[in-house]
């Protein structure tokens, strides 16, 4: 595909991905919002699990909840499933215009695993496919019935699909498929479970019958894993903007920690949302203040490099380093044929750019040795050394 049509399909799908994005975190935020605010009003009707009074926008609003459906259908019921599904069939979309016909460059890191891009994107679908079935099973299962029980087994279950993929994709495109993986898993469950478990309801109320209360038991199950998933999915979503997390030696490990740290803190505002106050819920937020700042410790502990063994490095070196192993890429006329012009507008055509850009490539080629990607143009440990030394030359000679 032509790279600037690629740029233009990747600009579109992730703006609208990001759009409908919203729209469903917003509901989902909003409705576990409101079944933890709900409260039981004196002289409220048989049926009614509860009510919350709410302000905004100038007015006031009053809703209420039905323990299982209403007596009778109402004329008019809206649905949320379509924000689901447009998040999902547009991320899906950008993982193929940017992961799957970039697969050589985006997806295959051949110091991971070595790869074929048809091997490549076999695994990708694999992996997203067979996580909704194991997670559908586990929920099926006895482990369904007992909460704590399936808690960890998802858990489990997401901390396998972290390691899995960072031992097989590169970093960046492992992390999108952790977010990925999630996301299809969530997607699945409104797809699947939620939705069609509200239609039965439905069908039961038209045809005057008394709903089961076990398919809205189901699908708020469901639901509520939903909620737990969602702030993980959105940090790994982001996440391709910073490589210190992606390319890691322990990426996964920073995998498991947002999750633990993302689970803690809708945990922590579920329970604010149900009124419960005290240490025991300030506890909650601790914890997750500490995972958090472990997360940030070992994203940013990296090999020391003994820079003593490099002697004194003339510019001379650092442009000839370079020239050979990013200026294909990152010049006003790349020769990479993946290219049409410098990725972020990043060249390195003349002395003063690169100097300009030390920091860039201290924190892209040195520490996180997120550049090259893939590191396709073979850029040495040995390279690396001397651009490092001469970072820290220039930075001591500045002083």
């Amino acid at each position: 595909m032509d790279p600037i049509v690629a740029d233009w399909l990747g600009l579109a799908l992730r703006w609208v991905h990001v759009m409908v994005g919203i729209m469903w975190i917003g509901t989902s935020f909003y409705f576990i919002w409101l079944d933890s605010a709900l409260r039981r009003e004196e002289g409220q009707p048989e049926g009614l699990a509860g009510a919350s009074w709410m302000v905004h926008g100038g007015g006031f609003y009053h809703v209420t909840k039905y323990l299982v459906a209403p007596s009778q259908m109402p004329q008019e019921l809206h649905w949320f499933k379509y924000e689901s599904y447009f998040t999902w069939i547009t991320g899906f979309l950008l993982l193929v215009v940017v992961y799957y016909f970039g697969a050589n460059e985006a997806l295959i890191d051949p110091r991971v695993m070595d790869l074929t891009p048809s091997q490549a994107i076999l695994y990708s679908l694999a992996g997203l496919a067979g996580g909704w079935v194991v997670y559908d099973l586990l929920c099926r299962s006895f482990l369904g019935q007992r909460t704590g029980p399936l808690a960890i087994a998802v858990f489990v279950l997401a901390v396998i699909a972290a390691y899995g993929f960072t031992h097989v994709f590169g970093g960046r495109a492992a992390f999108i498929h952790v977010g990925a993986f999630l996301g299809t898993i969530m997607t699945a469950n409104v797809f699947f479970v939620i939705i069609p478990n509200q239609k039965k309801t439905v069908a039961a109320l038209i045809a005057g019958q008394v709903p089961d209360p076990s398919l809205g038991a189901k699908a708020k199950q469901r639901s509520l894993h939903n909620n737990y998933l969602t702030l993980p999915v959105v940090l790994m979503m982001i996440s391709n903007h910073y490589p210190m997390m992606f390319e890691h030696e322990y990426n996964w490990l920073l995998v498991v920690g947002v999750l633990v740290f993302g689970g803690l803190l809708r945990f922590y505002a579920n329970t604010k949302s149900s009124g419960q106050t005290g240490s025991a819920v300030t506890a909650i937020a601790f914890y997750a203040a500490m995972v958090g700042a472990a997360v940030i410790a070992l994203g940013s502990t990296r090999p020391g490099a003994d820079l003593a063994s490099i002697g004194p490095v003339g510019f001379d070196q650092v442009q000839v380093v370079i020239a050979h192993r990013c200026l294909t890429c990152h010049s006003a006329n790349p020769s990479d044929p993946a290219y049409k012009v410098a990725p972020k507008g990043i060249a390195f055509d003349s002395p003063d750019q690169i100097e300009r850009l030390r920091t860039q490539i201290e924190r892209m080629v040195v520490l996180t040795r997120a550049m090259p990607i893939g590191n396709k143009t073979g850029m040495t440990d040995q390279e690396r050394l001397i651009l490092a030394k001469w970072i820290e030359d220039s930075r001591s000679a500045s002083q």
